[in-house]
């Protein structure tokens, strides 16, 4: 299966929940997350995403998620796999083991809400500000950059001040805590 996303800056966080909602969005309570990325040992960024697997430690509400991400197309249309792990820190010595670097911790509140067969995600993300997230998770075999067209109209159709970004978290976190 392909995780395939698009992401944007958002200047107007009270439009848009109001067009969401008037759409049928019914957004979960906030709830925390705290990631830690990981990146293959001598990957820099700046360097290329794509083709490349990163890994990520998520703990939230008491539970612990592995999550490995394969950019094919763009940083935004990735294969990926999860699975709950039962400890964060034995988790964290095994992915250094298998050869990935701490990068950078990424904290956000988000909260979610299904719309048809997409996910949208409100996230306030620490150092670096408010984003919202259209995603949709696919067959191996789809066009991503076409799928990113339709999930790009949907959220232009909202009618809301939204500036996309094609950057993750990882790379908009660390620029942040850059400049």
């Amino acid at each position: 299966m392909r995780e395939i996303e698009v992401k944007y800056r958002v200047n107007d966080r009270a439009g848009l929940e109001r067009a969401l909602a008037a759409r049928g969005a019914e957004f979960s309570l906030p709830v925390r997350q705290d990631d830690q990325a990981y990146a293959p040992r001598g990957w820099s960024f700046g360097q290329p995403k794509t083709g490349v697997t990163f890994a990520r430690l998520r703990s939230e509400d008491g539970r612990c998620v592995f999550t490995v991400k394969r950019p094919l197309d763009n940083e935004m249309a990735c294969v990926e796999y999860e699975s709950v792990v039962a400890d964060r820190i034995q988790m964290h010595q095994a992915v250094i083991a298998m050869g990935f670097v701490p990068t950078v911790r990424i904290v956000k509140t988000r909260r979610s809400a299904k719309l048809a067969d997409l996910a949208v995600c409100l996230d306030e993300v620490e150092c670096a500000g408010m984003f919202f997230e259209v995603e949709k998770v696919l067959a191996a075999d789809c066009c991503p950059v076409a799928v990113q067209g339709e999930l790009d109209a949907f959220a232009r159709s909202l009618g809301v001040g939204l500036e996309r970004v094609t950057d993750t978290y990882d790379s908009l976190v660390l620029a942040a805590q850059a400049g």
